[in-house]
């Protein structure tokens, strides 16, 4: 229980910091409308390229040829940079804001811009790393999916303070990398329960809209069921979003108390210490 209770404390000491800066949750709200264009943009491309190269397809005349595959590889890329640009943009934020300053959209976003030269080699090395995961998982079977959800985990928790990392200490994506997993290992303490924990406070607040969403249904009353469900998208998106301002907040406080030992504004100090655990040089 002193973990959950840890992670809770955590979750309220960022909720105060992105109360006092709402625009934050604006960031997550345009990464995802710029994704959908992505996503949209490669999709059209795609249907187009398979129609049209479709002479020897199935029945509806799509054929799925190299070029195809090649497209859908360039828009996973495409998806990952952008996330990874509205990411470094809102930890860019989050440490104006625990700097004592007044972030604002556009200057979360002109701090991302500014360091696209970091960005874009990162996004590509975790969204090639991402599609070898991927591939794994597809066509080696049972054991590879459970080599790939290992691998993959392991890289999300190593790469942890890499945009944080990106941000401060401008460095490339290896050295990135590199200074992530160095943090993780001399200051790692509970940090594994704290992002399990956003996780999981995510969940239970997105329980209220999947039940409200799966009574409309089960209703049986079309009227009923349109507005039910789309309560529960809106609430969902709003939980989604709000998580997500929370995790850039929490990931750049962690990182500061990971490189100074000092807790930053807004923060109390025996969560954040609690958090990392015993510091050891």
């Amino acid at each position: 229980m002193g973990r959950i209770q840890r992670t809770i404390e955590l979750a309220k000491a960022s909720w105060a910091v992105l109360r006092e800066h709402r625009g934050l949750a604006v960031l997550p709200v345009l990464s995802f409308v710029a994704n959908l264009v992505v996503l949209a943009g490669f999709l059209g491309l795609i249907l187009l390229v398979g129609v049209d190269g479709g002479t020897g397809g199935g029945a509806d005349g799509f054929d799925a040829s190299p070029f195809v595959y090649v497209l859908g590889v360039f828009g996973y890329l495409a998806a990952t940079i952008v996330t990874v640009f509205f990411q470094t943009a809102l930890v860019s934020g989050a440490d104006e804001a625990l700097s004592g300053g007044e972030p604002s959209v556009g200057s979360s976003l002109h701090a991302a811009t500014s360091r696209l030269d970091r960005i874009l080699p990162w996004a590509l090395l975790t969204g090639t790393v991402g599609l070898i995961l991927q591939a794994v998982e597809e066509r080696a079977g049972f054991v590879g999916q459970i080599v790939a959800n290992l691998v993959g985990a392991a890289w999300r928790i190593v790469t942890f303070l890499v945009v944080p990392v990106l941000v401060v200490e401008d460095l490339g994506p290896i050295a990135a990398t590199k200074r992530s997993a160095q943090l993780f290992r001399s200051t790692w303490g509970e940090n594994l329960a704290a992002q399990m924990g956003f996780g999981l406070l995510g969940f239970l607040a997105a329980l209220p809209a999947l039940l409200v969403g799966g009574v409309a249904v089960a209703s049986g009353n079309l009227g009923v069921a349109v507005v039910g469900v789309a309560v529960a998208v809106a609430w969902l998106a709003v939980v989604m979003t709000v998580v997500a301002a929370l995790s850039g907040i929490f990931q750049m406080a962690l990182y500061r108390y990971a490189t100074s030992g000092d807790v930053p504004g807004g923060f109390p100090s025996e969560a954040v210490r609690a958090a990392f655990g015993p510091r050891r040089r």
